[in-house]
């Protein structure tokens, strides 16, 4: 499984704005109400991000010797949530992103300063949640085999360490 390149989640996040920003400009412009944005999603967000950093710090001390037990299929399961919530991020924050955007050039209207703030915290978690799927990405990274060590295996015989 290769990283996730930062460039990626960018392009993502980018395109999600315009994409909402559009959308939202066409539903003010037809006279209807734009969303406002719970203050339990920065929460959900930032609590996300936490245990995606637990499980990818367990990881990283398994990797490094200091903790045995942990068992592979979990490395390898947060390995996926960790480039799952790098993409949930980055969609999440095109999106409300995008709100913050359409919000920004209505200020005039009563309401809709506080939903720009609102949304601009929720895009400041997605990001956040973004930013620990990549690290927890490299916290799963595992090393390449050593060359000598990765031809004993495909050729017992020859190691000399086998006799």
């Amino acid at each position: 499984m290769h990283r996730t390149r930062w460039q990626t989640l960018l392009l993502i996040a980018a395109t999600g704005s315009a994409v909402t920003w559009i959308v939202l400009r066409a539903v003010a412009g037809r006279g209807g109400m734009l969303p406002s944005v719970p203050g339990l999603v920065v929460a959900v967000e930032v609590l996300i991000a936490a245990v995606v950093f637990s499980m990818g710090w367990a990881v990283r001390q398994f990797l490094r010797g200091k903790r045995p037990t942990l068992d592979p299929i979990r490395a390898a399961r947060t390995a996926v949530l960790a480039k799952a919530s790098c993409y949930t991020g980055a969609l999440l924050a095109g999106w409300y992103g995008g709100q913050v955007l359409t919000l920004v050039g209505d200020l005039g209207v009563p309401g809709n300063g506080g939903r720009a703030v609102a949304a601009g915290v929720a895009t400041g978690g997605a990001i956040v949640l973004a930013a620990v799927g990549l690290v927890v990405e490299w916290f799963c990274r595992v090393p390449p085999p050593e060359e000598g060590a990765e031809a004993a295996r495909e050729h017992p015989a020859t190691d000399p360490s086998a006799t």
